[in-house]
């Protein structure tokens, strides 16, 4: 269940609900392993906001209960699942804070399950500092065998994910979809139950039909009321109300919009209807604590400083095109985990980069004479990386990205390495990155760790991410004799960031039949450069280009673009070399870099939620190995790849 072990912890009441059909069937936790324990979800796109019945789990309640901490200070804690981070109070000064926050999630079978829950010292005016994380599997919490929905978890440092810093209590307990039509009933009742005896009068009941905006039953409430009044007493029970809700929704929808926010509903949609006015009474209840409304942890966590740089539009965040103040914080989409993760980057460095790229003042400057500096830096940086002495700086690089680098995946020891460079061209141990469809050569992967962008055409990729104002197919490629190829073609984006492995594979399987070297610039890769109107990265920077003739892709162009810092790209193969997927093709050495891939056009169909994240500018974190998409060339000898063997990846 990621970080963390289960521990005693005190018993609520029993889940099964009781009722007098209990023992006609399946128990609460038999329901549930039923649920989440046979249908694993197998890691696509994040669930859309309309679901059907077959996705529908029910709706989780997740509270944030106390912790042990090895020091004191004033705590706080955030959950972050999905694109939701929602964050505790503030705690008192303690060693063991206690929240008692709660939030409720609705829950797929093919939707997020891995929460991240971060606990964070507060004694910072304009951030706060991540002391211990864990992650927690929701649908393993759920489908566990203990009658306690309350479970204990081991903090780690996320400086070191072996060294535990603390422990935290978490309870997690869902309404399936047989308790949510009750519950939903109960919630509604309430609203005009101002007596408080779970009976509603005819007044209180006209009131309600009036509350749901629906002008055809106001018209008839006499007629509803008595079709309600099953037992003829003159008052509405919630089990009573419950069956006109249902029993009227298949009819003729009583509620047209939510009596709560007053949002308009799909009158068609009772599902849907049911989980959004669900989720918004919750919320209108005041008995949820945590504050929602950010998008990652690092952003729930800021001080009163960052509240106040947001609201003087120095910095904000963001999903979608890094421009102005959003670039000051780059958020992207982490494929495995299906939750939105910042990337790690120095402020001044920011600062820096919003200055040069996102102003014409900035280029102007590059203009005259800064592109020479960039490749001088570039290239004494990369003398200084590959010095002896540059080995001192592993430790604090290691610091600075925490947990976002796994040391256990290296294939040798940290003593094996002499210099920095040797560190950041670090090699992984066979089998840290499993490559989606072994021996399905019609089944692309992606091609490096990496921030991944992907278009069918270059003119999306203008469109929603590519904001330079010559980016072309042609310009990219450069003169090689097949670029008119790849024209209208399937463009894939791979941002390698520096705490990234940064070797990089081959996408496909076949035959390296061109090698060009085009010199060119080092400006950053970094969104903010490529995101801006006055900049040219992808055509104006130093990049190898690669043609690869498969049989199933047809001609696939590879590109390795070097960037700022980055004065070398060194290929481990040549011309001529027959290549399987997921073989080594090369390295960039110090510094960001990218990889970009072009497809000839309608030569492949990539996976929809790539393609949906691209639509939206955001950016989604992969891994090496994971599916990419599927050939889609016509081949009499091709038949489908078996989905089922196929995995995205660790």
């Amino acid at each position: 269940m990621g970080h963390g072990g289960s521990k005693s912890s005190s018993s609520d009441e029993s889940a099964d609900g009781g009722g007098s059909d209990s023992k006609s069937r399946p128990s609460y936790r038999e329901r549930i392993k039923q649920k989440f324990h046979l249908h694993r979800p197998p890691t696509t796109s994040q669930h859309s906001n309309l679901i059907d019945h077959d996705h529908f789990a029910g709706i989780a309640l997740v509270t944030l209960k106390s912790a042990e901490m090895k020091f004191k200070d004033k705590w706080l804690a955030c959950i972050s699942i999905g694109e939701q981070t929602f964050r505790t109070q503030v705690s008192d000064q303690t060693n063991n804070p206690e929240w008692n926050s709660e939030k409720k999630f609705l829950v797929e079978k093919n939707g997020p399950h891995l929460a991240r829950v971060s606990v964070f010292e507060t004694n910072k005016l304009s951030k706060n500092n991540l002391i211990g994380y864990c992650e927690i599997d929701i649908f393993e919490f759920l489908s566990q065998a203990s009658d306690s929905d309350v479970e204990v978890f081991e903090l780690f440092d996320p400086s070191s994910s072996n060294v535990m810093v603390g422990k935290i209590s978490v309870s997690c307990s869902i309404e399936d979809p047989i308790e949510t039509e009750k519950s939903f009933a109960r919630r509604i009742l309430s609203i005009v139950d101002y007596n408080g005896d779970g009976k509603l009068s005819f007044s209180e009941f006209s009131e309600l039909i009036n509350a749901f905006g629906n002008q055809l039953a106001a018209r008839k409430k006499e007629e509803l009321f008595k079709a309600a009044d099953v037992n003829g007493d003159g008052v509405v029970s919630m089990d009573e109300l419950a069956t006109l809700l249902a029993v009227q929704q298949e009819r003729e929808p009583l509620i047209n919009c939510c009596p709560v926010c007053g949002e308009l509903l799909e009158i068609s949609d009772k599902l849907n209807s049911m989980i959004h006015m669900s989720l918004c009474f919750d919320e209108g209840t005041g008995n949820q604590v945590m504050t929602g409304g950010f998008l990652t942890d690092k952003q729930a966590s800021y001080g009163w400083m960052f509240k106040l740089s947001e609201w003087a539009h120095v910095s904000t965040y963001d999903v979608g095109l890094n421009s102005g103040s959003s670039a000051s914080h780059i958020v992207v989409f982490d494929r495995r985990k299906k939750r939105l993760v910042e990337e790690i980057i120095d402020g001044k460095i920011v600062l820096s980069m919003r200055a040069i790229y996102q102003s014409k003042v900035g280029l102007g400057i590059m203009d005259k004479g800064a592109k020479e500096i960039l490749q001088s830096l570039s290239e004494k940086q990369g003398k200084k990386m590959n010095s002896v002495e540059s080995a001192k700086d592993i430790p604090a690089f290691l610091q600075f990205f925490k947990d976002q680098i796994n040391l256990a995946e290296v294939k040798y020891p940290m003593d094996h390495f002499k210099t920095f460079n040797e560190f950041f061209i670090r090699e992984l141990k066979p089998g840290a990155r499993p490559i989606a469809c072994v021996g399905r050569d019609d089944v692309a992967v992606c091609a490096a760790d990496s921030r991944l962008m992907a278009f069918s055409t270059a003119e999306e990729s203008c469109r929603f991410w590519i904001k330079g104002r010559k980016f072309s197919i042609q310009g990219l490629l450069g003169n090689i004799p097949c670029s008119n190829a790849f024209i209208d073609g399937t463009l894939v984006i791979f941002r390698l960031a520096p705490q990234d492995y940064h070797r990089f594979h081959f996408p496909v399987s076949g035959t390296i039949e061109q090698i060009v070297d085009i010199p060119g610039c080092l400006y950053t890769v970094n969104p903010i450069a490529v995101n801006s109107k006055y900049c040219n990265v992808f055509t104006e920077n130093k990049r190898a280009v690669s043609i690869i003739s498969t049989a199933d892709f047809g001609k696939v162009a590879f590109v390795a673009i070097g960037a700022t810092m980055v004065g070398s790209i060194t290929l481990t193969i040549k011309k001529g070399d027959y290549v399987q997927k997921g073989d080594e093709f090369g390295y960039f050495s110090f510094g960001g870099s990218t990889v970009v891939c072009v497809f000839e056009k309608d030569s492949i169909a990539l996976d929809e939620d790539l393609l949906a994240n691209s639509t939206r500018s955001l950016e989604t974190l992969v891994s090496l190995g994971m599916q990419l998409g599927v050939s889609s060339k016509k081949r009499a000898d091709l038949s489908l790849p078996d989905i089922n063997n196929c995995v995205l990846g660790d």
